[in-house]
């Protein structure tokens, strides 16, 4: 099973951040821009927290606040759950399915590294099970 490390190392490991202070719209513009679902909130190159599609959908739409007015910082989840990237895919994977989040920032001696998404781990998992398949049929088929 894969790590945490080569799945960055495929996909990269660049990542997106913004500051607490900016407001949701500007959040909303870099995840679009970027075509990302979430967004690093960092103060002082530091991690305070995550903001995240969800986040704007439950925490902004659904209390009728408005987006140009609320700051990142009043709807970002501050309590954020990070990996290292020497944890497993299947590790991550059941990680976030037990706390119900879609990313991960990685974390390295206290550094962001990246960040991995559901989607990320999912297609790792794909991967992984074609390679088995294929050396099935391969054997089979002498």
């Amino acid at each position: 099973m894969k790590t945490i490390k080569e799945i960055l190392e495929g996909k990269g490991s660049h990542f997106f951040t913004i500051a607490p202070e900016a407001s949701v719209i500007d959040a909303l513009k870099l995840m679009a821009e970027k075509g990302v679902g979430a967004l690093v909130v960092t103060e002082g190159g530091k991690l305070v927290g995550i903001i995240s599609e969800r986040d704007y959908a439950r925490k902004v739409v659904l209390m009728g606040r408005a987006s140009r007015d609320t700051r990142v910082k009043e709807i970002m989840t501050r309590r954020v759950i990070c990996i290292q990237p020497h944890q497993s895919v299947d590790e991550c994977m059941a990680l976030m399915t037990e706390k119900r989040v879609r990313h991960l920032p990685v974390l390295s001696d206290g550094e962001i590294i990246g960040i991995v998404s559901v989607g990320d781990l999912v297609k790792s998992i794909i991967a992984d099970q074609q390679f088995v398949i294929d050396q099935l049929v391969s054997y089979i088929n002498g």
